[in-house]
């Protein structure tokens, strides 16, 4: 498994679970564990996060991964809230971070920096977070991205919408950065 890497091939997840590619063929096929087919091809692709996911939840013991830093992208178009939060998240969890202030930028730099997740301000004016979601979403390549919604006391209501609409959680208090990390660290599912 190449450093870094996100997304696993079957027998990337058989050498991991010591047992034949046929029996993740099988875990996949069955769904319980998650992944994408290559378009065109019978090729079966795990997200890293979910082989986690479906090692915990089988009492497996889960390697480290060699993924390097977490890298987070922060959406928001106040430079200095997307700033601070960067330099929070820097500081107390060592994750790589950029910053971005509107939804074209969002798209140009996920593509290069790969991001694990981002952070996407719902208060942000000019940006529209719902776009950056089905956009991230429709792409290919950055569908094992997490994105995570930044906003102030949402209802029960206001917080399902969001998770119908793909984001994958989303922080209520802005202002504590543990929530941020816990958020982050939970969507991501990266054992360290």
């Amino acid at each position: 498994m190449a450093k870094g890497k996100n997304v696993l091939t079957t027998g990337d997840v058989a050498r991991i679970c010591n047992v034949a590619p046929r029996t993740v063929s099988k875990w996949f096929d069955s769904g319980q564990l998650k992944g994408y087919r290559i378009p065109g091809s019978k090729d079966r692709r795990i997200p890293v996060s979910e082989l986690i996911r479906f090692m915990k939840a089988h009492n497996m013991p889960a390697p480290i991964f060699p993924v390097g830093k977490i890298r987070v992208l922060v959406v928001d178009s106040n430079a200095d809230a997307g700033s601070a939060l960067a330099d929070t998240l820097r500081t107390r969890a060592d994750y790589e971070v950029q910053t971005v202030r509107s939804n074209f930028e969002t798209g140009v730099v996920a593509q290069k920096f790969a991001p694990h997740a981002i952070l996407v301000s719902l208060l942000a004016e000019g940006i529209d977070a719902t776009d950056i979601c089905k956009s991230i979403r429709a792409n290919e390549d950055l569908q094992t991205i997490k994105i995570i919604a930044l906003a102030n006391q949402l209802s029960d209501s206001e917080s399902a919408a969001l998770l119908q609409k793909g984001f994958d959680g989303y922080i209520s208090n802005l202002g504590d950065a543990g929530e941020a990390i816990k958020k982050i660290e939970e969507a991501t599912a990266i054992i360290y």
